[in-house]
């Protein structure tokens, strides 16, 4: 049994509770697995039971039993934010015992453990039931890393950020060209976009609020990273 903490926070570790938001029309239960403290989210429409899995990334087996708890039979795919290893350790498990499809985006796929049942794109949406998640590519931490943003039904957005974007910072890169292509995603597609209030959901570590981190987005330029 895994055990899901009602009173949320946003602050989870690989040897505590998972933790359930409730927000106006959907659930999100975020849990970390593995030594690198990783963020899996498990995104359930309330109205339909429909559900998503972000980042299969490590101990498959407390991930199985998480949506076997939580949402039996109702796991609709299994979407990989990027290709670093640490994001996808548990995938091909929990597909194959979940049943789910899995998607990712086309410049990430080849490094995954299974070919991805669908491509996602920039703009595209995928289904939650009678909710939608749009994919956003954000070009930097790797080729193919991508974000996915749910609007709740009082109009608060939700991002799911992979390693692209973190409070205080975005994601790593590996020289200033990469840094400076995250950064101007980061600012024209999320933070140009949506308005503070929007939730940050980030792949390892705690969430942040648009809001809180985009008066330093002048101080995150300057420093180069």
């Amino acid at each position: 049994m895994v055990t899901v903490d009602r009173l949320y926070t946003g602050h989870v570790t690989a040897d505590g509770p998972a933790q359930q938001r409730d927000v106006p029309g959907a659930r999100i239960v975020k849990m970390s697995v593995g030594p690198m403290d990783n963020n899996t989210y498990l995104v359930q429409s309330t109205a339909t039971g429909a559900a998503i899995l972000i980042d299969a990334a490590n101990d498959a087996a407390r991930i199985i039993g998480l949506t076997t708890q939580e949402t039996p039979g109702q796991v609709d795919l299994i979407v990989t934010t990027h290709q670093h290893p640490d994001h996808w350790q548990a995938l091909t498990e929990v597909a194959t015992a979940v049943g789910a499809p899995t998607a990712a985006h086309p410049l990430d796929a080849d490094a995954l453990p299974v070919p991805p049942d669908r491509l996602l794109a920039d703009g595209d949406s995928v289904r939650l039931g009678d909710l939608a998640l749009e994919v956003i590519h954000l070009r930097g931490h790797t080729p193919g890393s991508i974000a996915l943003a749910l609007v709740d039904a009082a109009h608060r957005t939700h991002l799911f950020t992979g390693d692209s974007l973190f409070p205080g910072g975005v994601g790593r890169t590996h020289n200033p060209t990469d840094f400076d292509t995250l950064l101007t995603d980061v600012t024209t597609k999320l933070f140009d976009r949506y308005p503070d209030d929007t939730a940050v959901y980030p792949g390892h570590g705690d969430d942040t609020t648009l809001g809180t981190d985009r008066p330093h987005l002048p101080e995150w330029r300057e420093r180069g990273w």
